[in-house]
């Protein structure tokens, strides 16, 4: 029967006919079987027609964790419309533009989030908390709603460290279709119970429910959210795992490696669990071994890849798949192969597959591919597009693989241009440095005038230990190309982690200029970094910032009563007010120093921020007037007769006028939108902008 369904709700209520009592949903207390969360669907998706919703329509959904969210899912697929998740504790900027860019007909939530957002969007908003009554009183049984497998079933927002996430429709076809992947490879089963852990808004929250419902097994909701809930123990996750008897599961990388830390030293096993899949960032095959040896072989250990747009999951690699060891497993990422009926192509420059072992962008294709971005038809026609060679629509992900001799595909990067496989190979080998913990290697802006690409790396450090940068750097000088050796090591507390549990690159501090010449002479020198010099003294860039300062702040206010005499006479002013006045001078020769120290040492940080050449210039010299324009603006306003119309329009003209301009500048930067290769280099931060 599941084969025949047009819909993921109609797979869903295949199972409800089948096996009403089973058990459907549990979170916390709560428990409902089929045949209850059947009626519940149906009863609100009454509802919901009530207020508009129906074929054609969208509705978001901003619930907390609860059988309730899993209900409205279901109502809104029921009504023929396709549900936004969307998750009610994000930012407020991300709420605003998902409202107003999918421009829901409903807002499904609670009481708690609806001024939040009613004041964010424009749609009817319904709160399941005050108006059960009225949802309760609905008919339990289904809306006559005709659907086909190319209908909508929902749009995924995903937030990423390149401005506003933007939406992926994907039909229903996509997803049934990765259902039948997912059923094939993972051996899904009515028996089976399914931890779902991830965030509303992120596709795998939507993955998890498909898998568990769609196949009649039992869906465990947990209460907390182990990515965003920092206080969260991992010691309430393996109980959850053992006591609620689950059998599948799937995480992040960052909680995979958190959960065998907890679970290692004091000896625990999972319970129940057959299979654990681990996705949304790179995962390299040390750890996934190590996970697999520690588990035991009745729990297969896999490692998933896959976008979005292409209904969530692609590839899959699992170890059993090895034949032999593999030469360095703590330096590559095996994603495998693809799941039954998904394409993958690795595509050069040149939009051409490339041979077997060399670096391409992926490419999907097949019944997973979803149907685009509604709001942005020039972005959905460069990466949906057809490519040479390929008779049917491919998604261009935007990260690169290799297709080994074995023909299993290895993962090297978010393609962040030509510094991606550097900053990738230098980043496994300084994964095997026994003083850290967890590392990323970035590859910085291009030196002005060139390609290249110098590399930046951030390590957190082992239990224990405190690696000095000189010895990391000298470390990786003896391993790598003298042009990988990173021209700087930063120690940082712990990785920055994105809402999906994802390093953000993005986010990484920028690197300070640091001594680079303490290593060996392979690791020695000083190099340019995004979009200046990186010095080889960080003390005597110090030194010469303080003696600017110095030079500009003493000589302008000696060149004051040169330039303009008498602009600071203060004999007629009342004794009480001299000093304000004087302060008010100092400011301004302050100000005066700063701007002249930030034309000659600023451009640096403002290029690393990746606005674009001119809008970099036009900002970094814009700056400088705001700070460097109040000392000769007021001197010369204190010395103009206010009747003296030609010299006040010349400074209005002369002063104000560019201020205002030169802070609209500032603004337009602060709000453009950087690509992350420039600020940080790697992978973006979404599953719809990147592989999970």
């Amino acid at each position: 029967m599941q084969g025949e369904a047009q819909t993921v709700h109609g797979l869903f209520e295949e199972q409800a006919l089948r096996a009403p009592d089973a058990s459907a949903v549990v979170c916390g207390e709560v428990r409902l079987t089929y045949g209850e969360l059947d009626r519940r669907a149906n009863r609100l998706a009454r509802h919901l027609a009530g207020l508009g919703l129906g074929p054609g329509g969208c509705a978001a959904v901003a619930l907390g964790r609860s059988t309730e969210l899993i209900t409205a899912l279901l109502a809104v697929l029921k009504t023929g419309a396709a549900y936004v998740p969307l998750e009610p504790t994000g930012p407020d900027r991300t709420i605003r533009h998902v409202l107003a860019d999918a421009a829901p007909a409903v807002v499904v939530t609670e009481e708690v989030h609806r001024v939040r957002l009613a004041d964010s969007g424009e749609g009817a908003v319904l709160c399941l908390d005050t108006s059960a009554a009225a949802v309760a009183a609905e008919q339990d049984e289904p809306l006559a709603v005709g659907l086909t497998t190319v209908d909508p079933a929902c749009i995924f927002y995903t937030s990423g460290s390149t401005g506003l996430p933007k939406g992926a429709l994907v039909e229903h076809r996509n997803l049934l279709h990765s259902h039948r992947g997912w059923r094939e490879v993972y051996g899904l089963t009515p028996a089976d119970r399914f931890l779902q852990t991830a965030t509303l808004e992120f596709d795998v929250f939507t993955a998890d429910w498909i898998r568990a419902l769609c196949t009649g097994g039992t869906l465990v909701m947990a209460k907390r959210n182990f990515t965003l809930d920092r206080t969260a123990e991992l010691s309430e996750l393996h109980r959850l795992v053992v006591e609620e008897r689950i059998t599948v599961m799937e995480t992040n990388v960052h909680t995979a490696r958190r959960l065998l830390d907890h679970l290692q030293p004091r000896g625990l096993e999972l319970g129940a669990l057959r299979l654990l899949t681990v996705g949304a960032e790179k995962w390299y095959l040390d750890e996934q071994l190590k996970m697999q040896r520690y588990l035991g072989p009745g729990v297969r250990v896999i490692n998933v890849y896959g976008v979005a747009e292409a209904g969530v999951d692609s590839t899959y690699f699992d170890p059993a798949d090895l034949h032999g060891d593999v030469e360095q497993p703590e330096r590559i990422s095996l994603i495998g192969r693809p799941f039954p009926g998904n394409g993958v192509h690795l595509i050069g420059r040149d939009d051409r597959p490339v041979p077997d072992g060399d670096i391409g962008e992926i490419c999907l294709t097949g019944p997973g591919v979803g149907r685009g971005y509604p709001r942005l038809p020039e972005l959905t026609e460069s990466r949906f597009a057809f490519l040479r060679g390929i008779d049917d629509r491919a998604y261009r992900t935007g990260d690169l693989a290799r297709r080994r001799s074995d023909g299993l595909l290895e993962y090297i990067g978010r393609d962040s241009g030509a510094g991606t496989a550097n900053a990738a190979e230098a980043e496994a080998v300084l994964r095997g440095h026994p003083e850290v913990r967890e590392c990323a290697v970035t590859a910085l802006a291009p030196e002005q005038g060139t390609a290249k690409r110098p590399l930046v790396a951030y390590v957190v450090a082992a239990e224990g230990t405190r690696p000095e940068s000189s010895a990391v750097r000298e470390y990786l000088a003896e391993r790598l190309p003298k042009q990988l050796v990173p021209v700087a090591v930063v120690p940082v507390p712990a990785l920055p982690r994105t809402r999906a549990g994802k390093l953000d690159r993005a986010a990484l501090p920028l690197p300070a200029p640091r001594d680079h010449a303490g290593g060996s002479g392979k690791a020695s020198g000083s190099v340019k970094g995004a979009g200046g010099r990186v010095e080889a003294d960080g003390c005597t860039r110090g030194c010469l910032v303080l003696l600017v300062l110095f030079f500009a702040f003493f000589g302008s206010a000696s060149l004051t009563s040169v330039l303009w005499p008498g602009s600071t006479d203060l004999s007629a002013v009342p004794e009480s007010y001299t000093l304000a006045f004087s302060v008010l001078y100092g400011a301004e020769w302050l100000g005066f120093a700063l701007g002249t120290a930030f034309l000659l040492f600023g451009h640096p940080s403002v290029a690393r921020l990746g606005r674009g050449p001119v809008l970099t210039r036009l900002t970094h010299l814009s700056i400088v007037w705001l700070l460097a324009a109040w000392w000769p603006q007021d001197n010369m306003y204190r010395l103009t007769n206010p009747t003296d119309w030609g010299r006040e329009t010349f400074m209005v003209y002369t002063f104000n006028v560019t201020l205002i301009a030169a802070a609209a500048v500032v603004g337009a930067f602060m709000f453009a939108q950087g690509p992350t290769a420039v600020r940080a280099g790697g992978e973006r931060s979404g599953p719809s902008e990147g592989g999970r």
